[in-house]
């Protein structure tokens, strides 16, 4: 066994030895070299092919592999989108339904691309490296056939010289024994890759429009597929926006955060809603002080009253006989507080200085002008009702009825639409668009609660202008253009500062 071991190992050194000496006899131009320049050109073919063929291979790998991470990628954002969209919200069962379809669609894609594409791909680089052997083989069979042409060859020429020698003669025989043994097994093997190669090479075409077909016919039906789920989840999201845009989902504010160093602004239809309240049924210092038959008994007759220097101030009666109008000097910001008992009916007066009732008052017709604030026919008074009784208490109401008579004699006509709006002096003014009256900036976030008002945030820009109908305008409101959007609408002052 170890003979023919070593038998075997130096057989095949020998084998080296010789063609390693072939190949170099052949590179340095001492011997010829068989030549088939139609194998030539089916073996560069050949390297082409095989080099395409690995090209595909690895790059349809590395898009399998990119498949596989955006179909997790994709997996792993619609359960994102599934949780953040919440469940109350319209169409969370059919959101739920379409992102588990479409990870269905991406496994059987990913599995019809590894399954229909990458095997047979697989299958088809398998046969370039067997190839590459036999066509290896060949060529080591042809430094066989030519070492062995080239051994017969100088034999040949030896026998010519030494005819007679029998050593010389069996020499010869036993080299072209080997000749045709080593011509025989190379012709074979160049004859097989003769009609295998072109044949690999033919097969390019089927091999790649069958394998590309399936690949974009895959492609197709998945991202057919894909688009209309993704058509479906866009549909649900436009149909959440409607609703979001009629307020369906709007948490309504119950209390709201107060910001650091200050309150936040009420608006101003509240503050209006408030003081009419509270200016509906104001509380007249007339009313405490006097009884309730003597002020009827004034506010009825429409009396001017003199004062203690014997001046007549003017009363202007109103048409409803049982009330007088009368303008406080400051509105109350906010109702009185509720007491337990009702407020006494007349004022701490001195005891001396407590009105008696009027028992007997004579009709009295006045005519007053606001104008020169004359009395064009005098007074008849009872004498006996006690005039000094009475001026003991008309101070205080000569007091308040003067308010309302200077009241009703500063009332001017109406102004012009520059002098309707009192520019902060803060406010800038130069330099503006026409029309615009001064710019402000929101310190306060606003949601519009009417179609006339404008909405905006913190840090916008307003212009305000004046109102197209000076009529429209309410207090503690201003008209204004937004910048950047040009939305026209009211908004609260108090929601912003001038600059």
């Amino acid at each position: 066994m170890a003979e023919s071991k070593g038998a075997l190992l130096a057989k095949s050194v020998q084998k080296h030895a010789g063609r390693a000496k072939e190949k170099i006899l052949q590179n340095l131009g001492k011997v010829d070299r068989t030549a088939d320049e139609i194998f030539d050109e089916h073996l560069q073919n050949f390297t082409k092919q095989q080099n395409s063929a690995n090209r595909l291979q690895k790059e349809f790998n590395n898009y399998i592999r990119c498949i596989r991470a955006v179909q997790s990628a994709s997996k792993s954002l619609m359960e994102a989108v599934s949780e953040v969209y919440e469940s109350p919200w319209s169409g969370h069962d059919v959101l739920l339904h379409q992102t588990n379809a479409l990870e269905m669609l991406w496994q059987d894609f990913s599995h019809k691309l590894g399954d229909q594409v990458l095997i047979p791909l697989n299958t088809y680089q398998a046969q370039f490296p067997e190839m590459r052997k036999k066509v290896d083989k060949r060529g080591r069979k042809l430094v066989d056939y030519d070492s062995q042409r080239h051994s017969f060859q100088g034999l040949q020429a030896n026998a010519n010289k030494k005819r007679d020698d029998a050593k010389v003669n069996s020499k010869v025989t036993r080299g072209r024994e080997l000749l045709e043994e080593a011509k025989r097994t190379y012709e074979q093997l160049n004859s097989e890759l003769h009609d295998e190669l072109p044949a690999l090479y033919d097969s390019r075409v089927l091999f790649l429009v069958t394998n590309l077909q399936t690949l974009f016919t895959s492609e197709q039906l998945f991202h057919q597929e894909t688009a209309k789920v993704y058509a479906e989840l866009e549909a649900i999201v436009d149909k959440l926006a409607t609703d979001s845009q009629r307020g369906s989902y709007t948490i309504k504010k119950m209390n709201s955060v107060l910001p650091s160093g200050g309150t936040l602004p009420h608006s101003p239809k509240n503050n209006l809603q408030s003081n009419n309240l509270n200016n509906s049924k104001p509380s007249s210092p007339i009313k405490n002080a006097l009884p309730e038959s003597p002020t009827k008994s004034i506010a009825s007759s429409g009396t001017s009253v003199p004062n203690d220097n014997g001046s007549n101030n003017n009363l202007t009666a109103s048409s409803n006989p049982s009330s007088v109008i009368m303008t406080p000097s400051t509105p109350p910001s906010s109702p009185p507080p509720p007491s337990s008992s009702p407020p006494p009916l007349t004022p701490n007066l001195p005891k001396s200085e407590i009105p008696a009732p009027v028992l007997n008052n004579d009709t009295a017709q006045t005519k007053l002008s606001n104008g020169d604030h004359t009395v064009d026919s005098l007074t008849e008074t009872n004498a006996a009702a006690g005039d000094g009784k009475q001026a003991a208490i008309l101070p205080s109401v000569n007091q308040n009825l003067n308010t309302s008579s200077d009241t009703n004699k500063n009332v001017t006509p109406p102004a012009s639409a520059g002098e309707l709006y009192d520019i902060p002096v803060s406010a800038t003014t130069t330099d503006l668009p026409p029309g615009v009256l001064y710019r402000v900036k929101a310190t306060y976030k606003y949601n519009r609660e009417d179609v006339d008002e404008l909405s905006f945030e913190v840090g916008d820009v307003i212009r305000v202008i004046e109102y197209d109908d000076p009529e429209e305008q309410e207090e503690g409101w201003l008209m204004g253009l937004k910048e950047g959007t040009n939305e026209k609408g009211m908004f609260p002052a108090n929601f912003t500062r001038p600059i």
